[in-house]
C-alpha cells in the first residue's frame, strides 16, 4: 500500500486502524528512512543465507566419517575466534564506524563461504580444510557483532529507534523461518554446495546495501558517544554516587567500577554462573545434537523444517516478551520459561517428528521469551554509564561458553548418540535455573524498587571505590 492509499473495502475499525498504522510507519516511521530499509533488506538477505549455512555445514560433516566429533570440532573453530574478537570489533567499530566495519566482514565472509561451496563440490571435508575457514568466518562474525548493534543510532533519529529495533527484529525473524526451509531443500535435493553459495550470495547483497546506505549519516562522528555518555537518570546517578555534576558518570567508565560492581553485586555473580552452564547445554544441543538425530531420522528437508519450528516458536516468544515490561519481578518469569524449555528439550528424541517439531516450537518460544526479559531486566538495572559494558559482558557469558559446549557436546554425541544427549543438556539447563531462583538477589534481578526505580541496593556504594575521575578519564582515553 502507498502512502495515503485508502483501507481496502469492507475493512472494519480494527483492520482500517491496522492499516492507517501501517500507513504512517510507511510515511514517518523508520521505513520511510532509506537507509534504514536499506540496512533492514540487507540483513533480512543475509539472515536467509545464514540458516542456509546452519543446515548445509552439518550435513556435510555428519555425512563424512568424522560424524558429531569432526562437527563439534570445526563449530569450536568458529566460536573461539568469533568470541576473543568481540572487544576487538568494539574498538574497530569505534574507530573505523560501524557501516565500514559491518561492509568489509561481509565481503570477507562472502569470499570464504564461496570457498566452502567450492569444498563441498569436491568433498573435500576435513578438520584441515574446514578448521582455518570456519576460524576466519567465525572472527568474521566477532568484528561484525558489535558494530551490528551500534549501527542503528546512526540511521535512525532517537525517537525512531524503538521502532526501527522492532522492524529490524521482525526483518531478522522473518529471515530465520523461510531460511532453514529454504537451505533444507536445497540440501536434500543438491546436496550442500549450493547451499553454501546461497549464503556466499547473501553476504554479496548485504555488503552492497552497506556500501550504498550514506556515509556522512551513518558514520557522522559523536552519535555513538552521545548515546553512551548521555547522563544517567535522576535515581542511577544517585545510586552511583553520582551528585550531577558529571563525576560519577566520568568515572563510571573505568574499568575498576565494573570490577566492583562484580564483586559487590550478588546477582550478577549468580547471572553469570547461570548464563554460563546453560549456554554450555544448549548451545552444543542446537549446533551438535539436534543436527545429528536429524541427520540420523528426518533427513535435510525435515532438519531445516525443525530449524524453522524453533525460529517460528522464537518469533511469538518475542512478540509475547513485548507485554511482560511491567512485570515486578521479570527474571523470575523469564527463569521459569527456561525451566520450561529445558523440560521440552529432554522429551525431543521421543516424540516423534510431527512431536518434535511441536516441542521445539515451545523451545523456541520460551527462549526468545526467557532472552528479551532478561535483556530487558539487565537494561534497566544498569547505570547508563556501564550499559554498554555489562551488555558485553552477558554476550561474552553467552557466547564465550559455545566453543566448549559444540566440542564437548560431538564427543558425548559420538558415544552416547544423540538422543540421550537431549535429556542430560535439559537437566543441566533447569538445574542451573533451579539453583540460580534459589537466591534472593538473583529473583530481584531487574525488579521495581519501592521507589519506582531498577536499581539494585548492590550498585549502592560503589562510588567509593571508582578510582579518582581524572585518573580514569586519562586511562580510558589511553585505552
Amino acid at each position: 500500500m502507498t502512502a495515503g492509499q485508502k483501507p481496502p473495502a469492507g475493512t472494519g475499525p480494527v483492520s482500517r486502524r491496522m492499516w492507517q498504522r501501517i500507513s504512517a510507519t510507511w510515511r514517518s516511521g523508520p521505513l520511510a528512512v532509506r537507509n534504514f530499509q536499506l540496512l533492514t533488506a540487507g540483513q533480512l538477505t543475509s539472515t536467509v543465507g545464514d540458516y542456509c549455512y546452519a543446515v548445509a555445514l552439518p550435513w556435510l560433516v555428519l555425512s563424512t566419517r568424522g560424524g558429531p566429533v569432526l562437527l563439534g570440532t570445526v563449530l569450536a573453530c568458529y566460536g573461539v575466534p568469533r568470541t576473543v574478537l568481540i572487544p576487538a570489533g568494539g574498538v574497530l567499530t569505534d574507530r573505523l564506524g560501524a557501516r565500514t566495519l559491518m561492509l568489509m566482514a561481509d565481503v570477507v565472509r562472502c569470499v570464504l563461504v564461496a570457498a566452502l561451496a567450492v569444498l563441498a563440490t569436491r568433498h573435500a571435508v576435513s578438520l584441515a580444510t574446514l578448521g582455518p575457514l570456519a576460524a576466519l568466518i567465525g572472527a568474521g562474525e566477532g568484528l561484525f557483532v558489535p558494530a551490528s548493534y551500534t549501527i542503528m543510532p546512526s540511521l535512525l533519529e532517537p525517537g525512531q529507534l524503538a521502532a526501527g529495533n522492532a522492524v529490524s527484529q521482525a526483518a531478522i525473524r522473518a529471515g530465520s523461518l523461510f531460511g532453514p526451509a529454504l537451505g533444507g531443500v536445497l540440501v536434500a535435493t543438491a546436496g550442500s554446495a549450493p547451499a553454501f553459495a546461497v549464503d556466499a550470495g547473501s553476504f554479496a547483497v548485504s555488503a552492497l546495501t552497506l556500501a550504498l546506505i550514506s556515509r556522512r549519516r551513518a558514520e557522522a562522528a559523536g552519535v555513538g558517544a552521545k548515546a553512551v555518555t548521555e547522563p544517567a537518570s535522576a535515581p542511577a546517578r544517585q545510586a552511583a554516587g553520582d551528585t550531577g555534576t558529571g563525576t560519577g558518570a566520568k568515572a563510571g567508565v573505568g574499568r575498576f567500577t565494573v570490577q566492583a560492581l562484580l564483586r559487590r553485586s550478588r546477582a550478577m555473580q549468580v547471572f553469570i554462573m547461570v548464563t554460563i552452564l546453560a549456554n554450555l547445554a544448549g548451545g552444543g544441543l542446537v549446533g551438535v545434537a539436534l543436527p545429528s538425530l536429524a541427520h540420523a531420522r528426518y533427513g535435510a528437508a525435515g532438519y531445516g523444517a525443525l530449524l524453522a519450528c524453533v525460529a517460528a516458536g522464537g518469533l511469538v516468544g518475542t512478540l509475547l516478551a513485548a507485554r511482560t515490561g511491567r512485570l515486578r519481578r521479570p527474571t523470575v518469569v523469564a527463569a521459569l520459561a527456561f525451566v520450561l524449555q529445558a523440560a521440552v528439550m529432554c522429551l525431543v528424541p521421543y516424540l516423534g517428528e510431527a512431536g518434535a517439531a511441536a516441542a521445539l516450537f515451545v523451545f523456541g518460544g520460551c527462549n526468545g521469551l526467557g532472552n528479551v526479559i532478561f535483556f530487558t531486566a539487565g537494561q534497566r538495572w544498569t547505570p547508563q554509564y556501564l550499559l554498554g559494558r555489562i551488555m558485553g559482558l552477558m554476550m561474552m557469558c553467552t557466547l564465550g561458553a559455545y566453543p566448549a559446549s559444540v566440542a564437548l557436546t560431538g564427543i558425548l554425541v559420538h558415544h552416547l548418540g544423540p538422543a540421550l544427549f537431549f535429556p542430560i543438556a535439559g537437566a543441566v539447563t533447569g538445574a542451573a535455573f533451579l539453583g540460580g531462583l534459589t537466591q534472593r538477589e538473583y529473583r530481584d534481578f531487574g525488579s521495581v524498587q519501592a521507589d519506582g526505580t531498577y536499581l539494585l541496593a548492590g550498585l549502592k556504594g560503589l562510588n567509593s571505590e571508582v578510582a579518582d575521575p581524572a585518573t580514569t578519564t586519562a586511562t580510558t582515553t589511553a585505552t
